[in-house]
């Protein structure tokens, strides 16, 4: 028998209001031993609710979902509860009391939702991201995911292979009759187009993009301000500086949105060519790995003497003993602030044209394996003359894109997945 679960379904408490979710057969009984009587489906009704030995528990607003149409597919109840601790542990101290009911496990709620057909694999893992999401770009590649756009196209991609896998079988069955002689002239480039079609998705920026942030590098040799500009962009005192050289040793990471788009801003030790010190060797070879990582390098030593394609920054405009670059990128000074907003904007329009159109759904690392996968099926059919390899191939188009949805997949990938989400959810 399934069980029935229960969660705190809104966030930590003491709040104004804490939402309680009752998912599963006996929700439906349990919400009317709490209230006392039948409560009307899908209106919100204040009752009383209370203990099994009568006890006042609270005082709530409840609402009755008859399943399947709910967000799990079950019946579904909620308890919209004063949000102070104690309410919470005495209603939630009554629901487990009752026969059958047991307190959800992590993303259980969405799972069901999963196993019930009311959302599929793409949309839940558009929702994890959407419940992690810190920028607005995050937020609007999560929404895009979660509500089922990218669904969509994987299901019209789906029936435009279980088209071609049709001809593909008509002329295998009646490859002997008249009416049916061989494929028709054009499948291969109607394959080929729908081939390009994926390809054009996997040349996206990734999802994985969104979750690291843009990632920029600030190098330079000793006392070049890179620690000073780094704070700077962070608004906050990250970095130790000083006038002495050397006094950054090791990489600081930190992530920070600006223009509603996520960077990794990286602070590195200065480099030069020789140190005596081996904890600033050290360093250095850390820094010079940071080089190799970064999306982009804001240079702040000699002019020229960055890696390909940095950033020329002159730095410390306020300082006349300073020598002038020649044609800086930017020109600033992190302590009086002159030329940071200009760096800023420019920052952001870099990480923006490198991430997700706002809107825009993009593939995490499973999902852009198996489009390719489908990609690499449908380009090789393309190229085939047989029939039999063919139907070979698009059948294995046919899984990847089931497993993209969710229509064949693991256990352990589910528990991975679902593990993501917090209780309640």
């Amino acid at each position: 028998m399934i069980d029935t679960i229960f969660a705190l379904s809104s966030g930590a408490p003491p709040a104004a209001i804490a939402v309680i979710r009752v998912s599963g057969p006996q929700a439906g009984s349990a919400l009317t031993a709490l209230a006392g009587r039948k409560i009307p489906s899908r209106k919100p009704v204040l009752a009383k609710l209370r203990a099994a030995d009568g006890q006042l528990l609270d005082e709530a607003l409840v609402l009755w979902f008859p399943g399947p149409a709910t967000a799990t597919g079950e019946d579904l109840a909620e308890l919209h509860c004063h949000g102070g601790r104690a309410v919470i542990a005495a209603v939630e101290g009554a629901l487990e009391d009752m026969m059958g009911l047991r307190r959800a496990e992590p993303g259980e709620f969405t799972r069901r939702s999963f196993a019930n057909g009311r959302i599929d694999l793409a949309e839940a893992e558009g929702l994890a991201d959407l419940l992690s999401a810190e920028t607005e770009l995050q937020r609007s590649a999560a929404i895009a995911m979660a509500g089922g756009g990218f669904s969509a196209q994987v299901e019209e991609w789906r029936s435009a292979v279980l088209r071609f896998s049709a001809e593909v079988e008509a002329a295998l069955d009646f490859s002997d009759e008249d009416d049916v002689s061989s494929m028709r002239t054009d499948f291969a480039e109607d394959l080929g187009e729908l081939g390009r079609e994926l390809s054009d998705w996997l040349s996206r920026p990734r999802a994985e993009r969104l979750g690291e942030g843009y990632r920029v590098v600030l190098a330079g040799p000793p006392n070049a301000g890179k620690s000073t500009l780094f704070n700077a962009l962070l608004d906050s005192n990250a970095a130790i500086t000083s006038p002495t050289a050397g006094t950054t040793r090791d990489v600081i990471e930190r992530s920070v949105a600006m223009g509603g788009a996520p960077f990794t801003l990286v602070d590195t030790a200065g480099l030069r060519a020789a140190t005596d010190d081996s904890v600033e060797a050290e360093g250095i070879a850390r820094a010079e790995a940071q080089l190799i990582r970064a999306d982009l390098v804001l240079w702040l030593g000699e002019q020229g003497e960055g890696p390909q394609g940095a950033w020329e920054v002159q730095a410390q405009c306020d300082n006349p003993a300073l020598v002038d670059k020649t044609h800086p990128r930017a020109i600033i000074s992190a302590k009086t602030g002159e030329g940071m907003h200009a760096l800023k904007s420019a920052l952001i329009d870099r990480a923006k044209m490198s991430l997700p159109k706002p809107g825009e759904a993009a593939l995490n690392a499973r999902q852009h394996a198996l489009v390719d996968a489908a990609q690499q099926a449908v380009s090789g059919a393309a190229a085939l003359s047989d029939p039999l390899l063919i139907a070979e191939e698009l059948r294995n188009a046919r899984v990847a894109f089931d497993r993209l949805i969710g229509r064949a997949t693991t256990e352990d990938m589910l528990d991975t997945l679902f593990g993501r989400f917090c209780i309640g959810k």
